[in-house]
Parts: structure tokens; C-alpha cells; sequence
């Protein structure tokens, strides 16, 4: 089985299905606004990375960090460890589809694949080292570097040269650091948390990922068979721990922390993105406020027979799973009919099963998305029909 596995990547027949399925999502709208927010995403999750990251030369559990500790031992420069983030990237995108499947997809191959690029780009629009150094006017030092000289000042760090040909000196220990030894890492390790979860939160949203550390977690979430909140945490030390090898205990200690601190907030934006309502509703008027949620929301719900414990009255109480703001729209109306009903409402962030995401548009069409984003289709809004008392059972 194993076998006949591996084989089918080396047939015609896999590789032309898979280019006709790409081909076809190239002719629908949604890939391409999916194109911007994966490009934008990374672009902010590359400026975390350079600005905050790089010049600190903290460690967080991520592709980026072992990134950092190898171009450190090597002692290479932005471009070099943009090409060290690709490769890495390339070699576990070729173990997923492996190890794996197909079920990452184009996206995390795509935003993977940028992440190096977008470096180069934040470092050529405006370099990290205009934050940390300083140009300095001395011909004997740019003598010696010019001659392929290494170059320390007092405080142990080595002078630059930039793409004009000026000397820099370090001034600052990192971006959000007062100067030298003022040890303020911590202020951009919380940048780069929050600049990175929200760039992990919108690629969540659209069914993306930034690829290395997700792809290295989902292999332990396999074939260790554990969840995939322990896959994340060993994944994200054991890159931590490789920082061992580049800085001291507290830096690495430092880094842990930050792995921690980036699922708490990433849990904390996708939860508040993926919210909704699950509502209960107990009325006399049950009839009328399931036409309202089925024919103007367009959402399914559920209809279960209750007893009042105090009353021993029976009623129908109805169970919907909704956004806010259909939620607020729902209340308006039950206001606006004069309903009375006993409503509850709590908050919902897993959802397992088929949920549609639809936008209404300004000309009364409705676009309704499917659970894994793939096709988008329009349907025409439904005529509203008369509530008719005499038709409801109860």
C-alpha cells in the first residue's frame, strides 16, 4: 500500500488532475481575493520577522527561529537567511506531501514559498539596521572592511558596511531597546507576537497556514498521535532548545515563553473570528421566528419539544447557531414584531459540519461560500411568504 502510495506522484494521470483543479479555481473571484490575503498576511508576518526578530536574535518556536540560529553559526547576512528560511521550507513541504497528503494544498505552498522573498523586500525598502545602527564617517574602518576585514568597537560588536558603501555602528541592541545593554528584548519579543499572531489568524480564517512550524507539527500530530496543541508545543521547544547552540539560557528561556505567549493571543483572535451565537428561543410564536431565521437569515435550526417546569406549558424551543450580527438583526426584528420570547444566547468558536458563509449584496443576492471555501456560488434572494397562524400545529 505503502508503495502504491509513493508511485502516484510519479504519474501523469495525479499531477494533470491536480493542474486541472488549480486551473479551475484561477476562474473563480474567491482565489484571488484568497491570493491577497495570504500575500498581505505574510507580508506583515516577514516585517515581525525582520524587524523584531532577526536584530534581537530571539528564538520562538518557529521555521524562522532555526532559521536565525543557523545563519548566526554560519554568519550570513538578511539575504542569506531568507534563502535558509526557503530551503528549510521547500524540504518540509516535500515531507508533507509525503508524510501527509495533498490536504495542505496551494495555499501553505504559496505562503511558504514567499516568506523568504518578503524578507528581502522589507530589507530593501527600508533595512532593520536604519533602527539599530548608525552611520559613522571613519576611513580607516571602511579601509578594512572594504578589504574583507572584521571589524569590532568597544562594546564587542562588529562594524557594517550598508549598500551605499557607509559604515555603521551599532547603537541599540535590538528595535525596541534604549541603546546597548539595556536588555529590552522582551518588548520585541510581545511585536513580534502580536504582528505574527495576526498574520496566523488571517490565513487561519481563510483555510491557510504560514507553513514550517504547522507542517512539522502536523507530522508529530500523526504518527505520535497526539493533539495538535502537544504537537505545536514540541515542535515550537524543540526549535527553542536549538537556540542553546547561539545564545544563553535566558534568551532560550525567553524564546519559550514567546511560543507560549503566540498560541495564547492566535487562539485568541481565531476564536474571535470564527464566533457565533448559538441561540435558544422559547415562544408561542416558535412558527414565526423559524420562517424569520430559514427565509431572511438563511440558517438552519433546530426544533425540539419543552415543557415549563413551573407553567407545564408546552412550547417549542428553537436552537440556531448564528453571527453577531445576524444575532442583532434577529433581537431588532423579535422588537420590532413584538414577540415575546425567552431567548438565550452563548458563544460558539468550534463548529464541525457544514456552516455556509454568505454576504448578502447591495442588489438583494446572496453569495453563499462552502465549508472548505472551494466554490462560490449566487443564489437569488427568497421571496418572503405571508405567516399564516392557522398553519402552525401548536
Amino acid at each position: 500500500m505503502k508503495n502504491e502510495f509513493l508511485k502516484q506522484y510519479f504519474t501523469a494521470t495525479y499531477w494533470v488532475g491536480l493542474c486541472k483543479e488549480f486551473c479551475a479555481a484561477l476562474k473563480t473571484v474567491k482565489f484571488w481575493i484568497d491570493l491577497l490575503y495570504m500575500t498581505g498576511g505574510m507580508f506583515l508576518g516577514a516585517a515581525a520577522v525582520y524587524y523584531f526578530l532577526m536584530p534581537s536574535h530571539l528564538i520562538v518556536g518557529s521555521i524562522s527561529g532555526l532559521s536565525i540560529v543557523i545563519n548566526t553559526i554560519i554568519g550570513g547576512d538578511a539575504d542569506t537567511f531568507s534563502a535558509i528560511v526557503t530551503i528549510i521550507n521547500l524540504v518540509l513541504l516535500l515531507m508533507a506531501f509525503v508524510l501527509i497528503g495533498n490536504e495542505f494544498g496551494a495555499k501553505t505552498v504559496y505562503t511558504a514559498l514567499i516568506l523568504g522573498p518578503l524578507i528581502q523586500i522589507w530589507d530593501r525598502i527600508y533595512p532593520s539596521t536604519n533602527l539599530t545602527h548608525r552611520v559613522i564617517d571613519n576611513p580607516d574602518i571602511l579601509a578594512a572592511l572594504q578589504n574583507g576585514q572584521t571589524v569590532m568597537d568597544a562594546h564587542g560588536n562588529p562594524y557594517l558596511l550598508d549598500r551605499h558603501g557607509q559604515v555603521l555602528e551599532q547603537i541599540k541592541d535590538s528595535v525596541m531597546s534604549a541603546g546597548l545593554g539595556t536588555g529590552d528584548v522582551l518588548f520585541d519579543l510581545i511585536c513580534f507576537v502580536l504582528l505574527l499572531s495576526v498574520c496566523q489568524s488571517f490565513l487561519f480564517r481563510i483555510n491557510a497556514s504560514t507553513g514550517g512550524l504547522d507542517i512539522l507539527a502536523k507530522i508529530v500530530n500523526k504518527y505520535l498521535k497526539l493533539n495538535m496543541g502537544t504537537s505545536v508545543t514540541i515542535a515550537g521547544a524543540a526549535i527553542c532548545c536549538s537556540a542553546f547552540l547561539i545564545n544563553d539560557f535566558r534568551m532560550v528561556v525567553i524564546g519559550l515563553i514567546g511560543t507560549w505567549i503566540n498560541g495564547m493571543v492566535v487562539n485568541y483572535f481565531t476564536d474571535g473570528l470564527n464566533k457565533r451565537k448559538r441561540v435558544c428561543i422559547i415562544s408561542k410564536e416558535s412558527e414565526k421566528i423559524r420562517h424569520y431565521i430559514v427565509n431572511e437569515l438563511m440558517r438552519g435550526c433546530s426544533l425540539y419539544e419543552v415543557r415549563g417546569g413551573y407553567s407545564d406549558n408546552q412550547y417549542i424551543e428553537i436552537q440556531t447557531l448564528i453571527t453577531s450580527q445576524e444575532f442583532s438583526n434577529l433581537l431588532q426584528w423579535m422588537s420590532e414584531e413584538k414577540i415575546h420570547a425567552f431567548t438565550t444566547a452563548g458563544n460558539c468558536s468550534e463548529i464541525y459540519g457544514t456552516w455556509l458563509r454568505h454576504r448578502r449584496l447591495p442588489n438583494g443576492r446572496m453569495v453563499i461560500f462552502d465549508d472548505n471555501y472551494v466554490e462560490t456560488k449566487i443564489e437569488p434572494k427568497r421571496e418572503k411568504k405571508e405567516f399564516n397562524p392557522e398553519n402552525n400545529p401548536k
